[in-house]
């Protein structure tokens, strides 16, 4: 009889830890790893060929949207495909738990336009078999999975069940009472298998307010006090684990990490703080972020980072767009029906404004965007040219260019922004610190619009192979075994050790690439979203199945709901 249910055979193994690689097998019993070395060819029940390949952890994601995805694709696409194993849900205090039966259209709507998500696909493809947060745990866990998933609690539905969504949307600070009630339905949902709590803070006196609700004003939590995020850390400190996820953005950067700091040493638990940018225009700005981290590692705060490694852009036109929502008058002309958003945006006593309002967060210049698909013969000149060439051909504002064009095309026109980081500006500093993640997939969120769920595949080619910024050994560490220990997954998941859960990728390092971007139309409600595969995973494991062969699905079951991290 053999001694495992599979064993990975001949790889380059790579376990997570920072340790150096060793060529090695890993048996596998019951959906551990049970031994790492050279193991008998008679050992195996299930021969896993790794010949040639990395065999590292499945990575973590720790910042994904796939709240509503889970439930009508088990892989959490498209971050299974790029060798991810287990997700976290939840962030940015969106979410769809605790929520009543009354208020769900409410909460599918705020969805529409903070995260992108199709409404018909959340209409269609959720089952909406749950109102509190353990409920909505259970349902999780019925529900098919092909990753692991951890959920945080997100705080905008437990202040609107606290305070009201009228009370909570005004900003008002809290009775004790309506605090009492909050830290009762977060103590709730860690009791459940929580993993700690979420939230955007992004505050509107701030200057800096991203993303907004489908009506335009601020989301619940950009307008919470500090003293509600303090109430919710205590509820972490009583439970000894969890973490936070927040971005908080206040009217100076020492105000931020001030709040974020007394939310660490209140809770005691991990902060990860979304998300550290390098801007190419601003080429001082990630620098402030890092040094920070640098100082609470050295204070002994547990304060983390998570950086934009990936330069994977925008690709949009005006039907869908809101990823311009800190400017006002951009927020104002980009809502609506298409008919409301053609007179908005063709309306010339609107130009000076949106002209003057120029977006910074997504765009490191409204000159630098290109157009990409025209609908009319007659503007086939311009694609694949930037705004700013064609507004000093033209003698008008880059501005002008992208609406005439949108506005004469019914708002079909497709452009592409770039990131700020683009070119991966500011790429080896991130990377210098080792408290710093890597990743922010948004995975499920901003679908129709960019495809950052590459972003492991990205690191292992680009700053690992190509560039040399990294090794592969530290690549994999903040891929795998850091986000975990931060995000507080217990069993040594996210290393490649006996006794760890063997969430296991076998790849072919020089092969390894990411695919060209897609569309394709494969959400509930016959929604599309654009999607990029990768070739070069050989094998994905998910608690020792396999998941994934050759980049292709095999439609195994194989993942389990993370309560509490376990």
């Amino acid at each position: 009889m053999s001694g495992f249910d599979s064993v990975v055979r001949g790889g380059m193994l790579v376990d997570g830890t920072g340790a150096p690689r060793v060529r090695a097998d890993l048996g596998i019993q019951g959906g551990r790893i049970a031994a790492i070395g050279r193991l008998a060819a008679s050992d195996g029940e299930r021969e896993i060929d790794a010949s040639g390949c990395v065999v590292a952890p499945g990575f973590v994601d720790l910042h994904t949207h796939y709240d509503a995805q889970i439930f009508w694709d088990p892989y959490c696409s498209i971050s299974s495909w790029h060798g991810v194993t287990s997700v976290v849900i939840g962030n940015c205090g969106f979410g769809f738990a605790p929520v009543p039966a009354d208020a769900r259209d409410q909460a599918m709507r705020s969805m529409t336009r903070v995260e992108a998500i199709p409404y018909d696909s959340m209409r269609e493809g959720m089952p909406w078999d749950w109102e509190s947060f353990p409920e909505f745990l259970d349902s999780l866990e019925r529900t098919r999975k092909a990753v692991n998933v951890q959920a945080l609690a997100p705080l905008t539905p437990v202040m609107v069940t606290a305070m009201g969504l009228e009370r909570a949307k005004a900003g008002a600070l809290p009775t004790e009472a309506e605090h009492q009630h909050m830290q009762a339905l977060l103590d709730e949902a860690m009791t459940a298998g929580a993993a700690g709590w979420s939230a955007q803070r992004t505050s509107p006196d701030s200057g800096y307010n991203i993303q907004r609700d489908y009506d335009g004003t601020p989301m619940v939590t950009d307008v919470m006090h500090d003293e509600t995020m303090l109430a919710m850390a205590e509820v972490l400190a009583r439970h000894g684990r969890g973490f936070i996820q927040t971005t908080c953005v206040k009217r100076t950067p020492q105000e931020s990490f001030d709040i974020m700091e007394r939310v660490a040493e209140t809770a005691g638990r991990p902060l990860l703080h979304n998300v550290i940018l390098a801007y190419a225009n601003f080429p001082k700005a990630h620098h402030l972020y890092v040094d920070w981290i640098a100082s609470c590692r050295e204070r002994g705060l547990p304060i983390y980072g998570q950086a934009v490694t990936s330069t994977a852009g925008f690709t949009f036109d005006f039907h869908d767009w809101n990823l311009f929502d800190e400017c006002d008058a951009w927020a104002e002309a980009t809502r609506g029906s298409d008919a409301e958003k053609l007179q908005k945006l063709g309306d010339p006593e609107r130009r000076p404004l949106l002209r003057k309002q120029t977006p910074y967060t997504i765009t490191p210049g409204l000159d630098r965007i290109v157009v990409v698909e025209t609908s009319r013969p007659e503007h086939s000149d311009a694609r694949g040219r930037t705004l700013g060439e064609l507004a000093e051909e033209q003698g008008v504002h880059p501005v002008d260019v992208m609406l005439d064009l949108a506005v004469s095309e019914d708002l079909d026109t497709v452009f592409y922004t770039p990131l700020p980081n683009d070119g991966y500006f500011g790429l080896e500093d991130l990377l210098q610190d080792p408290s710093i993640l890597c990743g922010v997939s948004d995975g499920g969120a901003h679908t129709k619009f960019t495809t950052p769920g590459i972003f492991p595949t990205e690191l292992i080619t680009v700053a690992v192979r190509d560039r040399e910024m990294i090794g592969l050994e530290e690549a994999h560490r903040r891929l795998s075994a850091l986000p975990a220990h931060c995000a507080g997954f217990g069993g040594q998941r996210g290393t490649l050790q006996v006794g760890a859960p063997a969430d296991v990728i076998a790849y072919d390092f020089e092969r390894l690439s990411i695919l060209e971007q897609e569309v394709v139309r494969d959400l509930p409600g016959d929604e599309w979203r654009r999607v990029q595969r990768a070739d070069g995973y050989r094998h994905v494991l998910v608690n020792g199945v396999p998941t994934i062969e050759d980049d292709t699905e095999l439609g195994a079951d194989a993942g389990a709901l993370l309560r509490g991290g376990r």
